[in-house]
């Protein structure tokens, strides 16, 4: 069921191109479950709202903590053969990448949640790998993890723009123009931008930073609810006619 908001920070509604729904969703972070169920929100709006066409954003960290991120990547593989879907990069991806090409990293990701990821795929990390081991469990993953995944890790980019709305992970920095943002702060900047109270060139969507609820500000929107440990996932949608969640 769709709620508008009811109260806008804006002046006027930010824009859309006519005929173009936006969906977006906040960080994943392993829960298959919350993810199967903001599908079938999405696809029940979609439904009772028809519109010419849809984009399903996902704003990254599809991996780790939770309990099955393997499923995870393989819902987002199995939903963009269906619909038009964008994956961003989360921090959590580039952890998971790394891991595959220096495994000393994973004292980095283990601290995490990345031994929940490593689990998803059937391997048997202890709580503390070793060195040895380590290499041993970049290899297991290396031949576990299907290509579908890798392609969707690998090809992710770390920002989109479409209308008055920018989308990225974590933020952007303030006074830099969007199109030459860093990876650094896209993917992990959190005060400097959280705590920026002038407007950016667009609103930036994003999550990274887990609140209670969405939070719908003048010059942001964040999505991410903690659905590790919630198993909630939030969901904006947006178009040249309303705004409001799924």
């Amino acid at each position: 069921m769709f709620e508008a908001l009811r109260e806008q920070p804006w002046r006027k509604l930010p824009g859309l191109p006519k005929g173009l729904r936006v969906y977006a969703v906040g960080d994943v972070h392993g829960r298959a479950d919350a993810l199967e169920s903001v599908f079938a929100r999405i696809d029940a709006d979609r439904a009772s709202r028809p519109i010419t066409r849809t984009v399903e954003i996902f704003l990254g960290d599809y991996v780790d903590r939770g309990p099955a991120s393997r499923a995870v990547l393989d819902l987002l593989v199995a939903r963009s053969r269906l619909h038009e879907v964008l994956t961003l990069k989360g921090n959590h991806e580039v952890f998971f990448l790394d891991f595959l090409e220096n495994p000393s990293h994973l004292e980095a990701w283990r601290q995490n949640g990345g031994l929940a990821t490593l689990i998803s795929y059937g391997l048997k990390p202890s709580l503390k790998p070793s060195a040895a081991e380590q290499d041993e469990l970049a290899k297991e993953l290396r031949s576990a993890v299907p290509p579908t995944h890798l392609t969707l890790l690998a090809r992710a980019p770390s920002w989109f723009k479409c209308g008055d709305f920018f989308f990225a992970h974590a933020g952007v920095r303030p006074g830099i123009p969007l199109e030459q943002q860093r990876d650094d702060d896209l993917l992990w900047i959190r005060n400097e931008f959280l705590l920026h109270e002038k407007a950016f060139e667009k609103i930036i969507v994003h999550g990274h930073t887990p609140v209670a609820a969405p939070e719908v500000h003048f010059n942001r929107i964040n999505l991410d609810i903690g659905a590790y440990a919630t198993g909630q996932l939030a969901c904006l949608a947006a178009d040249n006619r309303s705004i409001g969640f799924v």
